[in-house]
């Protein structure tokens, strides 16, 4: 059995006793001084202990194959038609969406961007539009030729009024005509308009009377409006209310909407056209010229576009006249995060999110003319993906990823239809945040690094300072003798 004095041997912190000690002024203060020391050494490590740090670093993108990536975005178009407006995707894989509207919604506005009634019904185009057969065939213009001057009156003189407008130059408004002129002199045989006056067929031609189809807001050619004379007064935009006719374009069906339309108006009353039934074939036409689309779609994780253009099947445009004018209020990508979320990344990474939606607020306005005819505008954008794993997340077993980008536009003379068109590239690479936290081990080491060092360095400090005293005192004592 080891023996107590055996035990002892093995003290490292042998006492001395307190009579053998000797307390200073010196040191009394450098105790003060290591004292103070150590709790603001403390303070510090604490601080540090619970401070977050972060580990940035840049890695291959770990992107499966076959995911998606949304773009959401909000933007006003002064100058494009609801009607017309058309969302496109495509990407170098060969993916190629027209006309993309499960996602979307689209509100027509008036020049100072402010919405004007409800939200714009598409309805179903994805079918093909019956044309008559080209046949070399004579007919006769029935139709009533119709222009600034002769417009509003004969507007109000008939309960149902259905123009034409058209381009010459146009191929669509060629093909219409045999088939409009040959329902005209059909219905005005008969619906005489002297004896019966319920309805009567019209056109203009837009290349002549620019400023009545600019008044209605005609971006495509053909157009073919339904006036009705019981809506004709005028909203607060100084426009009337009437229909699109969006139908197959053959002389019988042509002549069949005719009769519907004639057919729940009396013939002994003029006065009011009773509202009919929509259909797919008419729909509310714009009663402005321009449209604020929202709304987000999917895309395939490669480079690739979204356009923005007037698109349409059955109508030609006349480029000259097309303005892609437009206002970005938000364009981001990648999954909305919630704001608990998002104030967890801030916490970690201040920075971020600085160039998630860098586009926000910019407008990009032109003025068609002789020198600014004919102008898409591009977007080229660069898109990096920035993934934070913080001590919440970690725990919760998943990453918050966050898109940013850079942007570039640019204004561009095209030879085709101008369109707003936005390029879209990701990074092959991404960011990588990691949080790291010290640990407890860690804290406590530091702890007592700190407690060792400064009782250490106050011993040797107040060693120098009594050793030095003792001398000047010799040295005093040395003189007087």
């Amino acid at each position: 059995m080891i023996s107590t004095h055996k035990l002892k041997s093995v003290d490292f912190y042998r006492k001395i006793p307190r009579d053998l000690t000797e307390a200073s002024l010196s040191g009394a203060g450098l105790s003060i001084l290591a004292t103070l020391s150590m709790i603001f050494l403390f303070g510090m490590e604490f601080s540090s202990y619970l401070k977050v740090s972060t580990a940035p670093s840049v890695i291959v993108d770990r992107n499966s194959d076959g995911e998606f990536l949304r773009i959401d975005f909000n933007m006003s178009f002064p100058a494009l038609s609801c009607e017309f407006a058309s969302v496109d995707v495509s990407d170098v894989l060969g993916t190629n969406r027209l006309n993309v509207t499960k996602t979307l919604r689209k509100y027509p506005i008036d020049s100072n961007l402010k919405p004007t009634g409800s939200e714009y019904q598409s309805g179903v185009m994805a079918r093909v539009i019956k044309h008559d057969d080209e046949v070399d065939e004579e007919y006769s213009e029935d139709s009533v030729i119709l222009n600034g001057r002769n417009f509003e009156t004969i507007a109000h003189r008939y309960p149902i009024l259905v123009v034409n407008f058209y381009a010459p130059w146009c191929y669509w408004s060629n093909r219409l005509k045999p088939s409009w002129e040959k329902a005209a002199r059909i219905v005005r045989e008969r619906y005489d308009p002297e004896m019966d006056g319920r309805i009567i067929l019209g056109k203009v031609d837009c290349t002549e009377e620019a400023d009545l189809c600019r008044r209605h807001h005609i971006q495509g050619y053909p157009s073919i409006r339904i006036f009705r004379k019981g809506s004709d007064l005028r909203d607060d935009h100084g426009q009337h209310d009437h229909e699109s006719y969006h139908g197959d374009r053959d002389t019988d069906t042509l002549v069949k909407t005719m009769e519907n339309l004639v057919a729940p108006i009396p013939l002994e009353s003029q006065r009011l056209a009773l509202e009919n039934n929509q259909d797919d074939a008419k729909r509310p036409a714009p009663l402005v010229g321009g449209c604020r689309i929202e709304g987000f779609v999917r895309v395939k994780k490669v480079p690739g576009n979204l356009v923005i253009s007037a698109r349409s099947g059955a109508h030609s445009f006349d480029a000259s006249k097309m303005n892609m004018s437009h206002i970005i209020y938000h364009l981001s990508f990648g999954n909305k995060i919630s704001p608990e979320v998002l104030r967890d990344m801030k916490r970690v990474v201040p920075h971020l999110g600085e160039s998630h939606d860098k586009l926000n607020g910019r407008e990009y306005i032109t003025h068609p003319g002789d020198s600014n005819a004919n102008v898409t505008i591009e977007h080229y954008l660069q898109i990096v993906k920035t993934e934070v794993i913080t001590r919440r997340t970690l725990y919760e077993n998943k990453a918050v990823q966050e898109y940013e980008y850079t942007a570039h536009s640019s204004l561009v003379h095209s030879l085709d239809i101008p369109v707003a068109k936005f390029h879209f590239q990701l990074s092959p690479m991404q960011v990588l945040i990691l949080e790291n936290s010290k640990s407890f081990s860690h804290f406590i080491t530091n702890l007592c690094a700190i407690i060792g060092g400064v009782f250490t360095v106050a011993g040797i400090l107040d060693s120098v300072v009594h050793n030095t005293m003792k001398l000047m005192k010799k040295v005093e004592l040395g003189k007087n003798f």
